[in-house]
């Protein structure tokens, strides 16, 4: 999100002046002076601004052209008057391949063309911005059919934010914007809109404490997960995901003489959980009240294995046999190499680490199979709510009915009396930076629950905890208890796949570590250690 004036020739300008490329044969809403020309005015806007967001994809790489894929007036853009503009642009953004690239499944374009990535934009257009809308402002074209007008992000204007909304309310077909709505969800009118500022890899406005607008930035065609699954959830009973009231899709322009792709999942409306506290912050506050954090963790490996169950019944599952295991144990393996030449810190445990992915190679050419389904994808303790509810309504997932009986340790939420209080899963998009495919592929639970477990060593370490392995030690056998008592199925019984997927996690946590953050990279390779070491 801007965090100051998004005036012409502020920081990060691109190394070159852009190209435009033509605009899709497809017909395009937006008409006035031609697509072309009103992108053509707006590349150089776009090339300064779009690198500044948080959710941008490609920073570090300059930007060397756009192309349109799709362009929408949701509200006219009149030159004149002081009525807002609402413009919906998709704009694919072309770049240099990032170093190391692997060309494959989903990458998004072919050998020795240039890397791309498709945006989601809402421009506001005004003739004249008023000051409390200065901080969203993008620039004024020279040009094309916005002429002199102020560009801005139109999240921050509230009109244009209840447009959105309005839109969701009403269902239909605008260009090649489709907006749906769950027949049984029940969206009033007139809900204030506040617009998050918090948010990475994509957008979120909260209506009236009411409902939540997560928006997508970067898409593809294919159903987004956090769309996929909470809709799969919600039809299976299962309350411990939100289940979305409403969403909006783009249909894709037409290439050649062959079947469209799929529509691009734009944004998803769901219910807000107002008077919620995040699972990090819940863990934070027990560490700094030196408060126990076992019966809060347990609850949430119940949460977990509800949610994954509830996904098994949902959505079609699949068995890992040898290849399948062969080919994962491998490719854990070749992250390894990667990060090690990118991390030196990592070269005296690479043996110990790579005989973790040998150990699991193993047992699938011993005849040991898994069973593989869909999952969250990127899990850890700020993708879970915790939320008090008054008088314990009873209201439980699919399987044990947990939800009432959960206990206040952990700090932030706790409930006392006649309340109960309940932990939801959020967020189901899966890792934003890895293609569409590869997160709606079937994987094992086992993944998930890795990342849960990684997420209690960070919240110990910045907790600044006495004994941070003793607490998240504590803390991650519970959870797997919890997870046990819900599924039948205690993932510690399966030593050999819990370390593989631990350490493969631990791994990707040293790169990232290193690159953005590296005062924290003792985290990570503390427990790469302990991994090293923990040969089953």
């Amino acid at each position: 999100m801007p965090e100051a004036s998004f005036s012409r020739g502020a920081q990060h300008p691109p190394t070159a002046v852009p190209r435009v490329e033509p605009p899709p044969s497809a017909p395009l809403a937006t008409t006035a002076a031609g697509p072309a020309g009103l992108l053509a005015s707006l590349a150089p806007l776009l090339a300064e601004w779009l690198p500044r967001q948080r959710w941008f994809a490609g920073k570090g790489r300059p930007i060397t052209g756009f192309s349109l894929v799709s362009a929408t007036e949701l509200l006219p853009c009149a030159a004149t008057g002081t009525t807002p503009g609402l413009l919906h642009l998709l704009v694919r953004a072309q770049q240099p391949e990032p170093a190391g690239h692997r060309h494959g499944s989903g990458c998004g374009h072919p050998r020795g063309a240039a890397a791309s990535d498709c945006y989601q934009l809402l421009l506001g257009v005004r003739p004249a911005l008023p000051p409390r809308l200065a901080p969203a402002l993008i620039g004024r074209p020279t040009g094309g059919p916005l002429d002199g007008r102020a560009v801005y992000e139109a999240l921050f204007d509230p009109r244009l934010a209840t447009l959105l909304l309005e839109r969701l309310r009403m269902p239909g077909t605008l260009g090649p914007l489709r907006f749906l709505r769950e027949p049984s969800a029940a969206i009033p009118q007139a809900l204030a809109p506040r617009l998050l500022t918090a948010e990475q890899s994509n957008s979120s406005v909260i209506y009236g404490d009411t409902f939540i607008l997560k928006l997508f930035r970067r898409v593809s065609p294919g159903t987004n997960p956090d769309l996929e699954l909470p809709l799969a959830l919600a039809r299976t009973g299962c309350t411990r995901v939100p289940a979305p009231a409403a969403w909006f899709e783009a249909a894709p322009p037409a290439e050649g003489a062959g079947p469209r792709s799929d529509p691009f999942t734009l944004g998803v409306l769901q219910p807000y959980l107002a008077g919620s506290t995040d699972g990090w912050q819940l863990a934070l506050d027990a560490l700094a009240a030196r408060d126990d954090f076992t019966e809060a963790a347990h609850a949430l490996g119940q949460a977990t294995a509800e949610v994954h169950l509830a996904m098994a019944r949902a959505l079609p599952t699949t068995v890992l046999r040898r290849p399948q295991i062969e080919h994962l144990a491998a490719a854990m393996s070749e992250r390894l190499d990667s990060a090690a030449a990118a991390v030196p810190a990592l070269h005296p445990y690479r043996a110990a680490l790579h005989a973790a992915y040998e150990d699991l190679a193993a047992l699938g050419r011993a005849g040991r199979t898994w069973t593989a389904q869909r999952i969250h994808g990127d899990l850890h303790l700020g993708q879970v709510l915790r939320t008090v509810q008054d008088g314990g309504s009873g209201e439980a997932g699919a399987g044990a009915a947990t939800g009432a009986g959960e206990s206040g340790a952990g700090g932030g939420g706790g409930g006392g009396g006649g309340t109960g209080v309940r932990w939801s899963l959020i967020d189901f998009e899966g890792e934003p930076s890895r293609p569409l495919a590869e997160r709606r592929r079937p994987q094992p639970p086992v993944r998930d629950i890795a990342g849960m477990l990684r997420s209690f060593d960070y919240a110990a370490a910045v907790g600044g905890h006495d004994s941070p392995q003793d607490w998240a030690g504590r803390t991650r056998a519970a959870y797997c208890a919890g997870y046990a008592e819900a599924s039948g199925a205690d993932p510690r019984d399966e030593p050999e796949l819990l370390r593989a997927h631990e350490t493969d996690k631990a791994v990707y946590e040293v790169v990232y570590e290193a690159r953005h953050r590296p005062e924290w990279l003792p985290v990570p390779m503390s427990a790469i250690r302990r991994l090293a070491a923990a040969r089953p």
